[in-house]
């Protein structure tokens, strides 16, 4: 379980001494739950966002555990390390729309005809109850040729959950280099 400190005040220079101590600035928020200004060690939180296995991510301020799903970054636009994360308390039986991470796997056979596997969407919104959520949504590539895309219709929300995004958004395909 990743530990973690309140911070004392809100403010900037606060959280400046706070990032020069290597600390890394975040908000916990829930509906129903007073916001919770915390502050981890950067590398412990590099450390257990990467290395968790479901979607939730548990952490440990002031003594108070809480279930979190990670909502958003922010990145230094100079040296893009990370300097704020949004983390959700999820709330077990509550239905509500989470961002689920999406990962591709082999290699589209549209490569060996000069393409490039882009991935257009990193993060698909479902809605469902946390216990439904997955750790991932994983699309199989392989069969991707040059100018063929994988779109939101093409792939079958989990059980018990929806896919919330439009149906004719494009999630990840192969076009031609230049």
């Amino acid at each position: 379980m990743l530990q973690g400190i309140v911070r004392e005040s809100i403010g900037s220079g606060n959280a400046k001494r706070l990032k020069r101590d290597g600390y890394l600035i975040a908000n916990i928020y829930a509906n129903g739950l007073q916001n919770v200004f915390a502050a981890f060690k950067k590398g412990d939180f590099i450390r257990a966002a990467r290395s968790k296995t479901t979607l939730t991510l548990p952490v440990s301020v002031d003594g108070k555990e809480y279930n979190t799903v990670i909502q958003e970054y922010q990145f230094h636009p100079v040296t893009g390390d990370i300097i704020h994360v949004d983390l959700r308390v999820a709330l077990p039986g509550v239905v509500t729309d989470y961002l689920v991470p999406v990962k591709t796997i082999g290699t589209p056979k549209g490569l060996k005809n000069k393409g490039v596997l882009i991935q257009y969407k990193k993060r698909l919104k479902l809605r469902g109850k946390i216990e439904d959520m997955p750790a991932n949504i994983t699309l199989d590539v392989s069969d991707l040729d040059r100018d063929d895309s994988i779109f939101v219709r093409d792939i079958e929300a989990p059980a018990n959950t929806r896919i919330m995004d439009k149906s004719h958004v494009v999630i990840c395909g192969v076009i031609k280099s230049k």
